[in-house]
């Protein structure tokens, strides 16, 4: 298991619960830097790096998203994917109250109320996945198996 030297987020309780095998990465955050930047600081491919995205549909109901950093979420298409009309971004304060983390620093895991989770269905065939651990400037490396085993997501494919 391991050891986490930044601070114990709700991601990182969630994952040892479920014990899974993790490795610590904080980099150096910037802002507004994306996974661009968080690849880079650790010198990984940025498909690997998973942005964890809140969106809502038409009727305001949160849904998290897990996509390639290097990719785009097409909202048109996960809407009609997942049998709503639209599918927009949460504004960033709205994000930060569904999930209880901060916009920069949101993990799938743990998040503060329950939503469906949608992940592209090609991330579960890396090898090795970096996401965001649940602050900004700390991701964290994990198996997709175990992604999948903890989150249970429904799988899409709607990048571009």
């Amino acid at each position: 298991m391991a050891k986490n030297k930044t601070s114990v987020t709700a991601a990182i309780r969630l994952l040892r619960q479920h014990q899974v095998d993790f490795s610590d990465h904080p980099y150096r955050y910037e802002a507004n830097g994306g996974t661009r930047v968080s690849a880079r600081e650790l010198g990984v491919d940025e498909h690997q790096v998973i942005k964890t995205l809140i969106m809502e549909d038409e009727k305001g109901r949160p849904l998290v998203v897990l996509m390639h950093g290097d990719r785009e979420v097409s909202t048109k298409s996960l809407a009609r994917v997942i049998g709503v009309k639209t599918v927009t971004p949460c504004k960033p304060v709205v994000a930060d109250r569904h999930s209880g983390y901060q916009v920069g620093g949101t993990s799938p895991f743990g998040t503060r109320h329950p939503m469906p989770v949608y992940c592209e269905a090609s991330i579960l065939k890396l090898d090795r996945i970096y996401i965001n651990g649940g602050k900004r400037g700390y991701l964290i490396a994990l198996s997709p198996k175990d992604l999948q085993r903890v989150l249970e997501p429904t799988l899409v494919s709607v990048s571009q």
